[in-house]
């Protein structure tokens, strides 16, 4: 009986090993997502005779889909399936991936990337709730999520070395290969071990609000990548801006008057909440303008080839993956403002020393520099979703750890728009001059991370954290109090 009860323990364990692996390797493709195709700008602007502002729509096209489906997708999973919408999510993006290698223009590969989006904003969100329902015990709960952590850095790590050599030997096409591979064994282990789940009372689609966040996030991206090219007095750009405005004032009435909001604007109320929101815009936009800005300069004003930036990018991942685990301890112990002030200060000091940067820069001084902001980053990340559930209710602590990932999102969206506009037009030989205004931003966005991450662990904000969290529980549904319309669409 002992035997027979052990073995069944020892393929519980397996199968929860195997349900763990499956779903970070979700993770790992969307992580080498984010640097592997940076590494291949170069080499697609090459190919399609591309402008700046082309490369930049190849990484936004993604981010912006991304961001405005990530809480719709987690709703759609709490209410059909997550492992059915996993399983949607992972073959769109394989196909999209499959797709962008045969893209036979600049246009064909912004639109399959907007295709891979739509399937990445089904992975992980959704990933990190299977793993909270199949691990249910807390401490294996916890070493997942450690798991989980690392894999990040990991993906980070291998992305500019795997695209790279990939970039180098094969062509940019075959960055998108890698992710065809992964995304079906993704898809049949997950068919074969990942069990069915549904959260027992989802919350209510909110059409009205995705589609507002859509016009949102496109017009201020559109508006501001366009920008340089159109001119910032153009018809177009001022139609972009004004439709992302009138969005954004239509979604905070529209949510106001909802039940169950997809936003709800009380959690603003929380200044751990509103401060982790404004750190994850400020870090995704500084990394995301870092890997833009410092891509298109070692390979188009150093001449270094794609390997070779690669491995110089290696050193800021490796330094990622330490510091995050550091970081997860130091929050674990109560002490997130430590982390936050350490990633403030080394964000804004590697930034600042390529305000100056020039095209003979000694690689021993970017090496060190790569490093300082990978520690920064590394320790920035792991706050960001303790800080944004601080004082929330348990019920409310996933709606919110989803709008703290909307953020990053937002953030690298708008990195990319906000410092690619900064160097759009410039040839090769005015680049280098060109880039000291986008690092001069991503020495803003650590100072931002800086300010706020006090601002945001201080006594006063966990007052303000009480006082919400008081509020959300006393008023569970305080759109049946005023009013509110209460017929949301299901």
């Amino acid at each position: 009986m002992g035997t027979s009860t052990l073995a069944e323990q020892n393929k519980q364990s397996r199968r929860l090993s195997i349900i763990l692996a499956t779903c970070c390797l979700s993770l790992f493709v969307v992580g080498v997502d984010v640097t592997i195709v940076n590494i291949a700008l170069p080499s697609i602007q090459r190919s399609f005779d591309a402008s700046t502002t082309g490369l930049q729509w190849t990484i936004d096209a993604y981010t912006v889909v991304l961001a405005s489906l990530l809480m719709l997708s987690g709703s759609l999973a709490d209410r059909l399936g997550r492992r059915r919408v996993f399983q949607t999510g992972l073959a769109l993006f394989t196909l999209g991936s499959l797709l962008c290698s045969l893209a036979p223009g600049l246009g064909w590969l912004v639109a399959f990337r907007m295709l891979q989006a739509v399937g990445g904003s089904m992975l992980n969100p959704v990933a990190l709730a299977i793993i909270a329902n199949t691990f249910t015990d807390p401490a294996k709960r916890a070493r997942a999520m450690g798991v989980w952590g690392s894999v990040f850095g990991i993906s980070l790590a291998v992305g500019p070395v795997l695209g790279g050599v990939l970039v180098s030997t094969i062509g940019w096409r075959a960055i998108f290969w890698v992710n065809v591979p992964v995304g079906l064994a993704a898809i049949a282990l997950t068919h074969r071990f990942v069990p069915e789940s549904r959260a027992p009372r989802p919350r209510r689609l909110d059409p009205i609000a995705q589609i507002l966040i859509v016009v949102l996030l496109a017009g201020v991206t559109a508006g501001t990548i366009e920008g340089p090219q159109q001119g910032w007095t153009s018809p177009l750009i001022i139609g972009c801006y004004a439709a992302a405005a009138v969005a954004a004032v239509a979604v905070t009435m529209v949510e106001r008057r909802r039940r169950e909001p997809l936003i709800d604007p009380r959690f603003f109320a929380s200044a751990p909440f509103s401060g982790a929101a404004l750190i994850a815009v400020a870090a995704f936009a500084a990394l995301a303008g870092f890997l833009f800005l410092n891509t298109l300069y070692l390979q188009s004003a150093r001449g270094y080839s794609a390997i070779e930036a690669g491995l110089l990018l290696l050193p800021m991942a490796a330094a990622i993956g330490v510091t995050a685990r550091l970081s997860g301890r130091l929050v674990g112990a109560g002490r997130a403002r430590w982390s936050l002030v350490i990633a403030g200060v080394a964000i804004t000091a590697a930034a600042a020393v390529l305000v100056t940067v020039s095209a003979t820069a000694p690689i021993a001084e970017l090496i060190v520099v790569y490093v300082v902001f990978g520690i920064g980053f590394g320790f920035v990340n792991p706050p960001i979703s303790n800080t944004a559930v601080s004082g929330m209710p348990p019920a409310q602590s996933g709606v919110a750890a989803s709008i703290a990932s909307t953020c990053r999102q937002v953030g690298a969206t708008l990195g990319v728009a906000v410092i690619g506009s900064m160097v759009a037009g410039h040839e090769v030989a005015g680049f280098t001059a060109a880039s000291h205004g986008g690092w001069a931003i991503v020495c803003g966005c650590g100072l931002a991370v800086l300010l706020v991450g006090l601002a945001s662990t201080s006594g006063w904000a966990r007052t303000t954290a009480q006082r919400t969290r008081d509020k959300l529980i006393a008023e569970p549904e305080e759109g049946a109090v005023h009013g509110r319309d209460s017929a949301a669409v299901s």
